[in-house]
């Protein structure tokens, strides 16, 4: 498949490099005008779409049917939570089955699918077990086009120093394990650790890790801030975010895409402005928490149409 060919070809295009003493290009793979981070994307977790995960006969709200309705709507990246460490998910992935007829889709309606996982510190092999699954996962030829690690539970680990320490451990091995394929951090964003909730993880160690990551994106969810604080609107919100993040990492052009919402709590104002944020700080895409709340009126703001 040839959104598989073009990772395998970063890949030796960065062996070449080093064995002939060259530069390693600087774009990261996620962030080529080819890379599965650009564009408009889509996020869909467990709860939408496994079994598993649903309950109580439920039907999902999103299946692989729904692919295709993403490719109408402009998506270019689907954000598939594809691992999670929880007893209801019986592998290292969540159902091989559902996650080859996504893949399938994708392929189908040219839509790249990126697994993401929410890793919990605790226990850094069974976090790698799962990150290694989904890295090696292929049906019918069909692989993921990047991988991205949700960085924000704090539960399993309460004492942030050793939390940081675990954090930087496993962003290296996870880049030693998958090699050239993109890779995203999906991150808290910088206003609430800075500024609403400093001790929420403190000293987060944005550049021991900013090597490790091809694409970063700020969960800039405005939604959750108040109307006092001056931060519940898309735009100044997503911007001084971006702004944050690139100033923590110390690269001005680090790769963004910016993540937005919550979806069944903004306005098309906000999206506007969170959109306006995006292009002025030059993402290289953006996407609003989740699909399956988004509203159809919204779609047109996202593409950035209306």
């Amino acid at each position: 498949m040839l959104r598989n060919l073009r990772v395998g070809l970063v890949g030796i295009v960065v062996i070449a490099s080093v064995l002939v003493g060259g530069v390693v290009p600087s774009e990261p793979a996620g962030a080529a005008p080819d890379g599965p981070f650009r564009g408009l994307g889509a996020w869909v977790d467990v709860y939408d779409y496994a079994p598993a995960f649903i309950g109580n006969g439920a039907l999902p709200t999103v299946t692989p049917a729904s692919v295709a309705d993403m490719a109408a709507l402009g998506v270019r990246t689907l954000y598939l939570q594809a691992a999670q460490d929880d007893t209801r998910s019986k592998g290292n992935v969540v159902d091989r089955r559902l996650l080859a007829r996504f893949l399938a889709a994708g392929r189908e309606h040219d839509v790249r699918i990126v697994a993401w996982y929410l890793p919990k510190f605790d226990d850094l092999d069974a976090d790698l077990r799962r990150i290694r699954a989904l890295s090696e996962f292929s049906s019918d030829g069909d692989e993921f086009d990047g991988l991205a690690l949700d960085i924000e539970w704090t539960g399993s680990v309460p004492d942030a120093a050793v939390r940081n320490e675990r954090l930087v451990e496993l962003t290296r091995r996870t880049r030693d394990l998958v090699g050239a394929m993109p890779l995203g951090a999906i991150v808290l964003e910088p206003v609430l650790l800075e500024v609403v909730n400093p001790d929420y993880w403190p000293a987060f160690p944005w550049r021991e890790i900013r090597d490790d990551f091809d694409v970063w994106m700020p969960m800039t969810y405005w939604t959750n801030r108040n109307d006092k604080s001056g931060y519940r609107e898309g735009f100044r919100y997503t911007d001084e975010n971006i702004r944050r993040l690139r100033a923590n990492l110390g690269r001005k052009d680090a790769a963004v895409h910016p993540v937005g919402g919550i979806a069944d709590a903004i306005s098309a104002a906000d999206v506007a402005g969170f959109v306006r944020a995006a292009r002025r700080q030059d993402a290289i895409g953006w996407s609003v928490y989740d699909y399956a709340t988004t509203t159809s009126g919204l779609w047109p703001r996202l593409r950035g149409t209306r």
